[in-house]
């Protein structure tokens, strides 16, 4: 059984992303302990609300170095929502300019839509090659509930390293709905919230997670 963190920095979901991965078979423990966090097998890093106050929770517990010290190791990572958000260089909310984890080049700002927040269900465009969102069909629907997000992928396209799978939704404009990177993967969508779809998509990360 895969040993996952929850790790609690003060934002996000805890319980129900702790439930969640209890109900598709992992060990759970909710943690801001740097040693726990950083030698599970995997760290989920939750997240809502505003990105500011989301990494003043994560520098308070350490959470860049941890994230930083499993990547570098292979080890995996979980975004979920605005924990997707914090792993882009920055985020812009009502004026106010935030350096995030910085592992992944891109400005998380405010959607182009004629509603928001962008909440409910929506379906997404996944790579062909996906393993968070394999076994699953197009038309899957997943919960949604942000009024921002990365609007463009800025990566540049490198010959040394396989590209990161891009998956969008759409929303008054194309939106980023998950990023699968090595051992970094993340989703806008809360897979906690999603019922089924979002337990498939859980259970496929897990499943790399155990390799």
């Amino acid at each position: 059984m895969a040993r996952i963190v929850v790790l609690d920095y003060g934002s996000g979901n805890l319980r129900s992303a702790e439930r969640a991965l209890e109900r598709v078979g992992a060990d759970v423990t909710v943690t801001s302990d740097f040693d726990a966090a950083t030698e599970a097998d995997g760290l989920v890093v939750p997240g809502v609300g505003a990105f500011a106050a989301c990494m003043a929770g994560l520098h308070a517990v350490r959470g860049p170095q941890i994230i930083g010290r499993r990547l570098a190791g292979g080890r995996p990572v979980l975004g979920i929502c605005v924990g997707m958000q914090v792993m882009f260089e920055r985020g812009v909310e009502f004026d106010e300019d935030t350096e995030g984890c910085g592992e992944w080049p891109g400005t998380v700002e405010r959607i182009q839509a004629d509603v928001l927040p962008h909440m409910g269900w929506n379906t997404v465009r996944t790579p062909p090659d996906s393993t968070l969102f394999a076994g699953l069909d197009a038309d899957t629907r997943f919960y949604f509930v942000h009024s921002f997000g990365v609007r463009r992928w800025t990566l540049e396209p490198s010959h040394a390293i396989a590209p990161p799978k891009v998956t969008w939704t759409h929303h008054g404009e194309d939106v980023v709905a998950a990023v699968e990177n090595g051992p970094l993967s993340a989703t806008q969508f809360h897979p906690e919230k999603s019922g089924d779809a979002g337990a498939a998509v859980l259970e496929n990360w897990l499943r790399s997670v155990r390799g």
